[in-house]
């Protein structure tokens, strides 16, 4: 009877400092609603805090902008998951970065322990358009897409090529490991199989926090290169 007692109270209570890892969930909306929101409820059930947009949970200061309050977090939370859709999202201003694009760069700006998913539409995207000779970003900026169901704006792709460290030579590559999803089932399967140790996760940050090669080198999960 203790015993049950004890693994129920771990369950309420997961980390032992009696703060919880705190996760950004880094995202477009639109369209993903309901894999926002499967990932939100896997998350807080293993005992984590969750900042995502689409349930209000990013902390927010008044006096600053939507940016800066996105942009913030990053800095601030422990773990980082993007999702990369085929919506570049919202925040931009005519050639601007969306919000979600430059939370993804302050991400490895920082190298945050980080996990990232791309739909596949992306990446056959970009395969394609590579085939085509349109294989840089400065190249697919001289494309215009027309409006469509598929990929609203090409930068998905940039998001994409930034996530796997494409720039860098491949030998000298780390944190770039991108899951790919096609349906809401597979993402969130690689949420649950990645997050699920938390007491695990909770203690390696612990022990690595003051050396982020350490930790990027580490806590690289299974997915594409």
């Amino acid at each position: 009877m203790d015993k049950a007692r004890t693994d129920e109270r771990e369950k309420k209570e997961p980390g032992k400092s009696g703060k919880r890892l705190t996760i950004m969930v880094s995202s477009t909306v639109y369209g993903i609603e309901e894999l926002l929101d499967r990932i939100y409820a896997i998350l807080t059930a293993f005992g984590y805090e969750v900042w995502m947009s689409h349930k209000g949970t990013v902390p927010v200061v008044s006096s600053r902008t939507a940016f800066e309050n996105c942009l913030n977090a990053v800095v601030k939370c422990d773990l980082f998951l993007c999702l990369i859709t085929t919506h570049y999202g919202s925040g931009r201003d005519g050639g601007d970065l969306s919000i979600t694009h430059l939370e993804l760069l302050k991400a490895i700006q920082l190298n945050k322990p980080r996990w990232l998913l791309a739909h596949d539409h992306v990446v056959f995207a970009r395969s394609l358009l590579r085939y085509l000779g349109y294989d840089d970003p400065a190249r697919r900026s001289t494309l215009t897409l027309k409006k469509n169901q598929i990929i609203d704006d090409l930068r998905v792709i940039d998001m994409y090529e930034e996530a796997i460290r494409s720039q860098i030579p491949l030998p000298r590559r780390q944190g770039n490991w991108v899951q790919q999803f096609q349906t809401t089932d597979d993402a969130a399967l690689f949420a649950s199989a990645q997050f699920s140790r938390y007491q695990e996760v909770e203690s390696f940050i612990k022990e690595n926090m003051k050396n982020p090669d350490e930790i990027a080198l580490r806590l690289k999960p299974k997915g594409r290169r």
